[in-house]
């Protein structure tokens, strides 16, 4: 979070913004208001998000909207904006694609692009649980190309100004209302990140991540916002399954959700009888908050063990995390949010894309591929932590083809015949939830 707000704080031109969820807690009202100090800097600002979760905030949104610098757009709106019901019964086609592209720019200069949102939970300070996340910094040529992925959504006809959605025209004495509450909120919070930093703060940090940066070629793979889902396939499941096709020796990846369809499936079985090691760190069913992507995984589990995988489950109680992060989160449960792959440690993909057939076939998706073999080492250092016996469940076959969970608890190896920390009332819901028809919405 320091480093959005410290991009915010230095911008001198632009910021662009794009976004599936900025949630009103207090790390998006946080974020809100640097953006529009910024703003009344003169610099000029533009955020697309993401509509139907946020509907109730149209006047919110409007009222910042009216400040002569701020443009706000919403992507794929809901016509109707009271009974949002009607649309997905009347309109699903149209309303189930969904923008969940994460993006920041600064100047055309500094881009942060990944997995998180806004929101308390994807930077440690939700008080019940918390997304291990990860984001990558870019700077240098590849940022004009994610300002040119950015303008291409802007532009595209999905994205609807939030003036030509409300009913009435919002101005001055709107907005001086919506920021004065905003800051008054703020001011009532303790938040466990600097959030007010003199300039001589902000260039040690930058000075810092300057010094910390690993230059490398990289490319942004994103989805064109105007395919049709169903008759045009996503860029970046395209391009994912291009490389993995190149593997020579080892994919390791972590996904949130991680629902593959049967010719996913069969990849696997294919790389390894190539002798490529495939590994993934994925939710465990105590540890995901969505019951019917797991109940789809659930039921891939033991053809991905046969076919040679090796599969991990994040553990909601690991605390191994979370240096850095406030005391808040030591407290709160753990859930997996990171999307990322490293390609025989020589590249990696890091950005919004989950493993599942929402990701490659309805919604939007964007991500930077780095070829840097330093890169791969870190990302790698953080994946071995993930999977680490402390931090997750090794799920396996036994013998008799059972499946088991095997983990650490002080020191004391820990195995389970059944989906590990959770109740009867979870894992029953989950076993009804298999018998949907619903894997291609997963």
């Amino acid at each position: 979070m320091p480093f959005r707000l410290a991009l915010a704080d230095l911008a001198e031109h632009s910021l662009d913004l794009q976004y599936y969820m900025w949630d009103g807690d207090t790390t998006g009202r946080i974020m809100v208001d640097h953006v529009m100090r910024a703003a009344a800097r003169g610099v000029r600002v533009r955020l697309l998000v993401d509509d139907p979760f946020y509907k109730d905030s149209d006047s919110v949104k409007a009222c910042l909207d009216a400040h002569p610098n701020v443009e706000i757009r919403l992507f794929n709106p809901l016509g109707n904006r009271r009974w949002a019901i009607l649309d997905f019964l009347f309109d699903f086609a149209r309303v189930n694609r969904r923008m969940h592209n994460k993006l920041m720019i600064a100047d055309n200069a500094a881009s942060i692009v990944g997995g998180r949102n806004i929101g308390d939970i994807y930077y440690g300070v939700n008080v019940s649980a918390n997304y291990r996340d990860l984001d990558v910094l870019a700077v240098g040529p590849v940022v004009r190309d994610l300002s040119n992925v950015f303008d291409r959504y802007w532009n595209s006809s999905s994205a609807v100004p939030i003036a030509a959605i409300v009913r009435r025209t919002y101005g001055e004495a709107d907005l001086q209302v919506i920021l004065t509450r905003l800051r008054e909120e703020i001011a009532t919070t303790d938040y466990p990140y600097p959030i007010s930093q003199h300039p001589e703060q902000l260039a040690v940090l930058c000075n810092e991540l300057r010094d910390d940066l690993i230059w490398a070629p990289g490319r942004i793979v994103a989805d064109d916002p105007e395919i049709v889902p169903g008759k045009e396939s996503n860029s970046v499941v395209i391009f994912i399954g291009e490389r993995v096709a190149s593997l020579e020796r080892e994919l390791l990846v972590e996904s949130p959700y991680f629902v593959l369809p049967a010719g996913a499936q069969a990849t696997v079985k294919r790389l390894q009888d190539r002798g490529v090691r495939v590994r993934v760190l994925t939710n465990s069913l105590a540890s995901n908050d969505m019951l019917p992507a797991h109940a789809g995984y659930a039921k891939t589990r033991r053809t991905l063990l046969e076919n040679g995988m090796e599969l991990y489950e994040l553990r909601p109680d690991t605390d191994a995390f979370r240096p850095g992060w406030s005391i808040v989160a030591g407290r709160s449960a753990a859930a997996l949010h990171t999307k990322a792959m490293i390609f025989d440690r020589e590249a990696v993909f890091i950005g919004s894309f989950n493993l599942d057939s929402r990701s490659a076939f309805i919604n939007t998706e964007a991500g930077l591929y780095v070829e840097s073999p330093e890169l791969a080492r870190r990302l790698t250092a953080y994946m071995e932590m993930g999977v680490g016996p402390a931090n997750s469940y090794r799920v396996f076959l036994e013998p008799d083809g059972k499946l088991a969970w095997e983990t650490r608890k002080d020191s004391e190896l820990m195995r389970y015949s059944d989906e590990p920390a959770t109740g009867l009332r979870r894992r029953v819901l989950t076993t009804l939830l298999k018998l949907l028809p619903i894997d291609s919405q997963l």
